[in-house]
């Protein structure tokens, strides 16, 4: 069984967006790995992201806003893991299994049983994305984190983003230890660090799903052919296996082996690409629903995040006319960082896409909430300078320079008087 070494062919794939900066960002998969959507794993654990563009000259960075997703991460819900053993039981029962159906039913047992109290919660590898990605911060902008630099950590008041806030905070204290770091995890904080709650977005995803995306997710069947590789008797497999049910949680719980150091990478010899493509589709559209911009949903899903994008501003505000350094970082959820890059306008994910049947390609799930996702504007001015009009921004979207909305100074740095008064009029000056 293949075990650790798939954590280098998960780093080594990439995104399949990582263009020269100022090129559009070009899908190349789904690969196996990435067909499991948010499941993916944060590609760069083994290997560095792509170099950055230095900073204009007499420009150094001052102060960072971000906002993570939690690192990889057991499943959440229990059925995920019970329908694979339930399902395959049926066949084993019965004496129809094939000795390799028998190796993946005992795969998804002993899966299933390790999960048990550990719903929903970090993993080990989960830990280690959030740990390097401290580590690459501190060698990134060593102009920040130095002694007597405040590093304001807020999390959801999830233990998996609390736990990603403490690996990723571990690294930068070991490597600094004269930083000057609060940390919290509050419900004071979740209107904006895990908001979902505007009842008109929902009514416009309900009437989406019922109607367009219902429509356009019927073109994608399991075809049932992964069954003849773990049932040795067709029939019995037609009569008494739901395919539907275990293709969908077979891709879970097989495809989030890449969450762990100790699960074995099966999924590619269960399914067919053409097989994963499918799958993968149903995830796809319905992410673009719940997060994406268009017309079917009214274009109010991405405007969900305007409390987190105004906290972003009001935060930088703060670190712009002060003399000190200073980073103010946020632990979530992915259904924060899709609409939130959607809001951004990062790179061309904020196009709104009113036909279903063309989102493959331009707003691939995958390229934007991998596990340990991650959006930072780093901020840069001249040393000594508290002049707003002197400060430069770039955003890098999992540790890669992106594009943003209005015209770049140079390369990926914005002026921010612009681009804070480009989303200040976006979002509106009420909520």
């Amino acid at each position: 069984m293949n075990y650790r070494p798939i954590i280098s062919t998960i780093a080594v794939m990439g995104l399949g967006l990582m263009s020269s900066f100022g090129q559009p960002a070009v899908a190349e998969g789904p690969t196996p790995h990435q067909s499991v959507s948010h499941y993916y794993a944060y590609p760069y654990l083994d290997v560095a992201p792509p170099a950055q563009t230095p900073a204009p000259e007499g420009y150094e960075p001052f102060h960072i806003e971000h906002y993570g997703r939690h690192g990889s991460r057991w499943l959440i819900n229990p059925n995920q893991y019970a329908t694979p053993v339930k399902e395959l039981s049926k066949a084993e029962k019965a004496g129809k299994l094939t000795p390799f159906g028998q190796e993946v039913l005992n795969t998804a047992r002993d899966i299933q049983n390790k999960s048990q109290g550990r719903l929903g919660e970090l993993s080990d590898i989960g830990a280690w994305q959030h740990q390097a990605i401290g580590r690459r911060m501190y060698k990134n902008y060593p102009q920040i984190f130095r002694p007597g630099t405040h590093v304001d950590a807020k999390s959801t008041i999830v233990i998996r983003c609390i736990l990603s806030m403490l690996n990723e905070i571990k690294e930068l204290q070991a490597l600094e230890p004269e930083l000057l770091i609060t940390t919290d995890a509050s419900y004071a904080d979740m209107y904006y660090m895990n908001h979902d709650h505007d009842s008109i977005s929902k009514e416009w995803r309900k009437k989406a799903k019922a109607g367009p995306l219902k429509e356009e997710r019927a073109k994608y069947k399991t075809s049932g052919k992964f069954l003849s590789k773990l049932i040795s008797d067709p029939q019995f497999a037609k009569d008494s296996i739901n395919a539907t049910a275990l293709a969908a949680d077979l891709v879970n719980v097989l495809g989030n082996a890449q969450s762990h150091s100790d699960q074995p990478w099966l999924l590619e010899e269960v399914f067919s690409p053409e097989e994963l493509h499918t799958e993968w589709m149903k995830r796809n559209l319905n992410w673009f629903v719940d997060a994406g911009n268009s017309a079917l949903t009214g274009g109010t899903q991405p405007r969900e995040q305007r409390f987190l994008l105004r906290n972003f501003i009001e935060s930088a505000d703060t670190a712009v006319v002060s003399p000190r350094t200073s980073a103010n970082l946020r632990f979530g959820h992915d259904t924060m960082v899709y609409p939130l890059s959607v809001l951004m306008e990062i790179d061309d994910f904020g196009q709104e896409i009113n036909d279903l049947s063309l989102v493959e390609g331009r707003v691939n799930d995958y390229m934007l909430v991998p596990m340990a996702a991650n959006i930072q504007m780093i901020f840069y001015r001249p040393a000594g300078s508290t002049n707003p009009d002197d400060v430069l921004v770039k955003v890098m979207l999992h540790e890669t320079e992106r594009r943003l909305p209005g015209k770049p100074v140079t390369g990926p740095y914005y002026r921010w008087t612009e681009l804070r008064d480009y989303y200040l009029n976006k979002i509106g000056t009420t909520d």
